[in-house]
């Protein structure tokens, strides 16, 4: 019940908007994408065919652009670039607006198809409420009982075929671990080059 009640909010969730889409924005995806979950949207009526209102309507509540500055802003309207729009499908909820103003450095895009396990980005973290290290989940599991010795010798008494899928196990589990202190210490770049990026652009 819950699950069908949700499913109902989110092909909703451009239910109070209407937005306004500047000539830069890529037209025909963010038509299909707003007015499928319930919003309103127009664009100028010298783009082409179907437009509904003018970019001076005082309804409109978000106006999506890709462009550093606008030449005349209405008060009354929120200016994102688009990649709010996708990030807010994506989560399957409005998201705050402040990370995509017009002209600021975007946030990385977030992936609806996330696991508990492996690297969550920070903003990712953030959204879920929840510590991405999932070191709470870890807390009801029981120690380990056996020794590293007992370990050891318990690997040796494996028959043949045992032993050869834990050592498969162990070298998957080696992998991921692998993977996931790279997309750490990318995103650690990533972060450092953002900051320097900002640090420059307030000079």
């Amino acid at each position: 019940m819950e699950s069908r009640k949700e499913e109902e909010n989110f092909k909703g969730i451009f239910k109070d908007c209407k937005f306004f889409l500047s000539r830069e924005v890529p037209r025909e995806i963010l038509v299909l994408t707003i007015r499928s979950l319930g919003g309103e949207v127009s664009w100028s009526s010298d783009l082409g065919v179907a437009s509904t209102y003018d970019e001076t309507d005082p309804d409109i509540t978000h106006q999506i652009v890709d462009r550093p500055s606008q030449a005349h802003q209405f008060l009354s309207r929120c200016y994102v670039q688009p990649q709010w729009v996708f990030d807010s499908v994506n989560q399957r909820n409005l998201l705050p607006v402040d990370d995509y103003v017009a002209g600021s450095l975007l946030p990385p895009h977030l992936s609806p198809f996330i696991s508990k396990e492996g690297y969550l980005p920070p903003e990712q973290v953030e959204l879920l409420g929840r510590d991405g290290n999932d070191e709470g989940e870890d807390e009801n599991r029981k120690p380990d009982e056996l020794s590293a010795e007992d370990k050891k010798l318990a690997i040796m008494a494996m028959p043949k075929k045992r032993k050869a899928l834990y050592n498969k196990m162990v070298y998957s589990n080696k992998k991921k671990n692998s993977a996931v202190n790279k997309l750490k210490r990318k995103r650690e770049e990533l972060d450092e080059e953002r900051q320097k990026k900002k640090a420059t652009t307030q000079i």
